[in-house]
């Protein structure tokens, strides 16, 4: 007699992540629920069970499907995301979909369930359902957090997230190694190929039958720029890779990005040196744990991008399910095993139109970048960024130092540069001149003016801003090269130029003592920073340096 299949619905179900893994592991999902209609489609038309467009907060208990086995979900995780909210999220409001879905773990008492996130919740559960706490209620539910990575059970990619429920967490941890380590040049590589073997499952399909991998534009020279400073010397946050590296498994795949994203991997065409590409969608599938035969149904590229980064990767969700089994380890069998069962859904999806580089920005386009030569981490640095009020644009220097908690600035004014030239001494001086003589006609000489209709791509100019960002990088570099021999003095000015600005408040600040250790390149920066202020001034009746030197 053959063992009843246990029975399981998934919440907030997206794509269908949590019921491919689950299907695959011999586990039978009756019903799916997720708002997004979209999503439910390429659910629907690929796992073939029930996926209803709901807004599960609204969701009647009553409706539920009775004689349930197992519950799953993965509540959104946008409020307790530190990348998509700056750490700055909701968290109450995020926690209405964590209380809806207890609720209905609450009212149908399954013999099991599992809850996905991100890492964040892991802390937060365990904050919460202390005495007192919003989620106390279901502590008699067993809510046992754990953080894991992807990683370790072979898919390629550092998805690092939070599972919590009430499964046997040694078993899961027993099945890491059982797929092998995947690197993000691998995934590349397979779906170059023709035909395509799925680096995952084994699958052979000729190229032409693969949906939705259709390779974007190269990114042209000013996105290069852009997301080269954005990686490697981000104002605050810590550098990396550019390109991302294919030796070892991709970053965590998100679900908004565009051709100027940090968070966008950004990879060498393999077919052109120094030509960089994003992801297509199906790379993107793959490096998630989707098989190549699976369909998404969006209409947009952005769709397509934003269901493959919210899924929950069904590599990993077919380990949860044997989890949930509770398969022995030598009993759960590769994924490699699925290769002729795994067939594309008809009709297949239309490949979606990739994003194109923008050919007209906003009058108003910002630009906000660090001068590299003159850039610590922590966010210390000086930065070259224009401010658009009503149709005028300005450039300037500003400088920023202290801590993520307590951001200082000093203002790079004309009294600043006037006050360092008069306590150099004439030797060092003399060393500095040169550069400063050649900075300065530089400046005078830029066309201003039109800076801004060139970086917003709304006409002609003889000064594109990033040129005028290296010639900032270029005499930063030339003056900290004269003044690392004159560390003592560079400290005494740059003291001196706190003082006048902050006075007796000068003691209270934070990060003092990373300007003392870093001072010949500080006082490069002030100096480069109030003489190019200075000589902008000049271009427009009114000085720049109000707002945006002041910071």
């Amino acid at each position: 007699m053959s063992k009843k299949q246990l029975r399981a619905i998934d919440l907030y179900s997206g794509v269908g992540g949590w019921a491919l893994g689950l299907r695959l592991a011999g586990i039978n999902v009756v019903a799916s629920y997720e708002r997004w209609g979209m999503a439910n489609e390429t659910n629907f038309k690929n796992n073939l069970h029930q996926a209803q467009t709901v807004d599960i907060r609204r969701l009647s208990l009553v409706d539920l499907p009775p004689n349930i086995d197992i519950v799953v979900g993965s509540p959104p995780c946008t409020q307790f995301s530190f990348s998509n909210r700056g750490g700055n999220g909701n968290i109450d409001d995020g926690l209405e979909d964590i209380i809806k879905f207890l609720t209905i773990v609450d009212y149908l008492k399954p013999k099991l369930w599992v809850m996905e996130n991100v890492p964040r919740v892991a802390k937060i559960l365990e904050v919460e359902t202390l005495p007192g706490g919003r989620l106390e209620k279901f502590k008699h539910l067993g809510i046992i957090p754990h953080v894991v990575s992807m990683e370790d059970y072979g898919l390629p990619q550092r998805r690092q997230r939070c599972i919590a429920g009430n499964f046997n967490f040694d078993l899961l941890a027993s099945y890491q190694g059982l797929e092998p380590k995947r690197t993000l040049g691998k995934v590349v590589k397979a779906l170059a190929s023709n035909p395509i073997v799925d680096p995952i499952y084994g699958i052979s399909l000729d190229k032409s039958l693969v949906r939705d991998h259709v390779e974007e534009l190269p990114l042209n020279e000013e996105e290069v720029r852009i997301n080269m400073a954005g990686k490697l010397m981000h104002p605050v946050y810590n550098s990396m890779a550019f390109p991302d590296r294919m030796d070892r498994s991709v970053r965590t795949i998100t679900a908004t990005c565009t051709r100027v994203s940090r968070e966008s991997v950004v990879i060498e065409d393999p077919k052109k040196k120094k030509a960089y590409r994003r992801l297509t969608v199906r790379e993107r599938a793959s490096l998630q744990g989707f098989p190549i035969t699976f369909q998404f149904y969006g209409d947009s590229y952005g769709h397509k991008l934003r269901m493959t980064g919210n899924a929950v990767p069904p590599l990993f969700s077919y380990y949860v399910g044997h989890t949930l089994l509770g398969t022995k380890t030598d009993k759960v069998e590769p994924l490699s095993k699925f290769s002729n069962t795994l067939a594309a859904p008809i009709p297949p999806a239309e490949d979606a139109v990739p994003d194109r580089p923008g050919s007209k920005y906003s009058s108003s386009r910002t630009f906000r970048f660090a001068i590299p030569s003159l850039r610590l981490k922590s966010g210390v640095r000086f930065e070259f960024a224009n401010s658009t009020v009503d149709t005028q644009t300005t450039w300037g220097i500003s400088f920023y130092f202290g801590t993520s908690k307590s951001i200082q600035s000093l203002p790079l004014t004309h009294d600043v540069l006037v006050n360092i030239k008069d306590a150099l001494p004439s030797d060092v001086f003399s060393l500095l001149a040169a550069e400063i003589t050649e900075l300065s006609k530089f400046v005078r000489n830029a066309d201003v003016k039109n800076m801004q209709r060139v970086w917003s791509h709304n006409g002609p100019g003889l000064t594109s801003p990033f040129m005028f960002l290296d010639r900032l990088d270029s005499s930063g570099a030339k003056l900290l090269r004269i003044l690392q021999a004159h560390e003592v003095l560079a400290q005494t000015l740059v003291g001196k130029t706190v003082w006048a600005a902050y006075g007796t408040k000068s003691d209270e600040l934070r990060g003092l003592k990373k300007l003392a250790r870093n001072a010949p390149l500080i006082l490069s920066g002030l100096i480069i920073g109030s003489l190019v202020n200075t000589e902008l001034a000049k271009h427009t009746k009114s000085s720049p340096m109000g707002k945006l030197a002041a910071g």
